[in-house]
């Protein structure tokens, strides 16, 4: 519990400190540092695999919403039936980049960069269209330097896990009770105990 609180307190002194650099650099990251700050200690606090893939995975959602972007507007009808087809085409994407790895580019962290892109860029896209290259490029940028702030100051306290095997079958890895690992560590317990 302690280290959660540290890692919040870091991410908001982080965030704070970011809007006001951005501002006295006229870099107008106001409207995403929160936004990508957290996303960047999302991906930091969750315990599940390695800080790398966490990121990998994130940068791989976020590429597939930008698909649907460049989708909407070099071939979608800007309808709902075209937004529609493109949010199929990027849900089915991150599925698919998920289980093309075998599950070793967790679901979630797809779905985080994939819903870091739209929240951060959905409104700046639908008010012009035409400008996606320049828009997304601006949005892009402010939105993985306010990302990185908040990964690394979550990072400083992020909460410890033993680390995972990720090589293990899906079916071990997602029940610790079937690799066999627990069950000898369950025996030699209980063979202590009975001594």
């Amino acid at each position: 519990m302690r280290r959660n609180l540290l890692a919040g307190l870091c991410l908001a002194v982080a965030a704070g400190l970011l809007v006001l650099v951005g501002a006295a650099l006229d870099l107008d990251l106001e409207s995403v540092a929160l936004f990508g700050g957290a996303a960047g200690a999302v991906v930091a606090l969750v315990p599940d695999r390695t800080p790398l893939v966490r990121l990998g995975g994130f940068a791989a959602g976020f590429l597939a919403a930008l698909i649907g972007y460049l989708l909407r507007a070099a071939v979608l009808p800007d309808t709902s039936t075209g937004r529609a087809v493109a949010v199929v085409v990027v849900l089915l994407l991150c599925v698919g980049i998920s289980a093309g790895t075998a599950g070793r580019l967790p679901l979630w962290t797809l779905l985080l960069g994939t819903v870091a892109l739209v929240g951060a860029y959905e409104y700046t896209y639908a008010a012009a269209p035409p400008e996606l290259m320049t828009t997304a490029l601006e949005t892009t940028t402010t939105l993985f330097l306010s990302l990185a702030v908040g990964f690394f100051a979550a990072s400083i306290a992020a909460p410890v896990v033993a680390r995972r095997d990720d090589s293990a079958p899906a079916e071990a890895r997602d029940n610790p009770n079937t690799d066999g690992h627990s069950d000898r560590l369950r025996l030699n317990d209980m063979m202590e105990t009975s001594k």
